[in-house]
């Protein structure tokens, strides 16, 4: 089992791009979970055609004595979704919700009876502490993938979660395994995420590029992996299925 978590600036596109890179990775025969921590709840929407499942939390307040299949929805994508969800408005600490999910999956049994090959946490990213940095320091994922562009804001967060990382390293936490590049057009882009690259010792090993099929599909709750399959995004999405692939299991 291999287990990825995804980080990056709000609104960068994590959950877009984790649920296309899950499609991918369905479509190639694996058992995929993907668990989205963000308070929105909304990283597995693609998968549910734009509807959203019951959250983790909202389950609890309902009812203490849940069942997995309470917690854990297989989407008609093949993908087992869950979602963290987060406290009322203006009570209690957003992160708090990752922390009660994880928890959760962990006395069920979530992953001895699913049996995903791979997991992948969708993290609001421009926080690295308290229970959004859980993925990172609590033994969940063992590598990082972190979302950017060519904006500044984005190469800011980028920077600061890479930062986190290096200083994880020697306590045996997840490991960064690369950029995602979802691009935005913005005036050189290129040449600004390849100085970023040296100046951070960073390497690309994702590209997605600007795409209308991409928009067509989050306005409309779709895959853009699956309803557009050759398109410019698609064939990307599935490049980067390609490099998760090739990442260690654990041992």
């Amino acid at each position: 089992m291999r287990r990825i978590a995804i980080y990056g600036k709000g609104g960068i596109g994590k959950s877009t791009t984790t649920s296309n890179l899950s499609a991918a990775l369905v479509s190639r025969g694996y058992a995929v979970m993907q668990i989205g921590c963000d308070p929105k709840a909304d990283s597995t929407r693609l998968h549910t055609g734009g509807k959203r499942i019951p959250t983790v939390l909202d389950q609890l307040r309902a009812n203490q004595d849940l069942a997995l299949e309470d917690l854990v929805k297989q989407s008609e994508s093949g993908v087992y979704c869950v979602e963290s969800g987060g406290p009322l408005p203006g009570v209690g600490c957003a992160g708090r919700g990752v922390i009660t999910a994880f928890e959760q999956l962990d006395e069920l049994g979530a992953y001895e009876i699913i049996r995903p090959d791979f997991v992948l946490y969708d993290v609001l990213g421009d926080v690295v502490c308290g229970g959004f940095a859980m993925p990172l320091r609590g033994g969940y994922a063992q590598q990082v993938l972190v979302v950017t562009s060519g904006e500044m804001m984005s190469l800011y967060a980028a920077s600061n979660i890479m930062t986190a990382l290096k200083n994880f390293k020697s306590r045996n936490y997840a490991q960064f395994a690369g950029l995602v590049v979802n691009r935005r057009d913005v005036a050189d882009e290129e040449a600004i995420i390849r100085r970023f690259c040296e100046e951070e010792q960073a390497n690309v090993v994702g590209d997605i590029p600007r795409s209308p099929e991409v928009q067509i599909c989050d306005e409309q709750g779709k895959l853009c992996a699956r309803r557009f399959p050759k398109s410019p995004a698609s064939l990307a999405y599935q490049r980067l299925a390609d490099y998760v692939e090739s990442l260690p299991e654990a041992k």
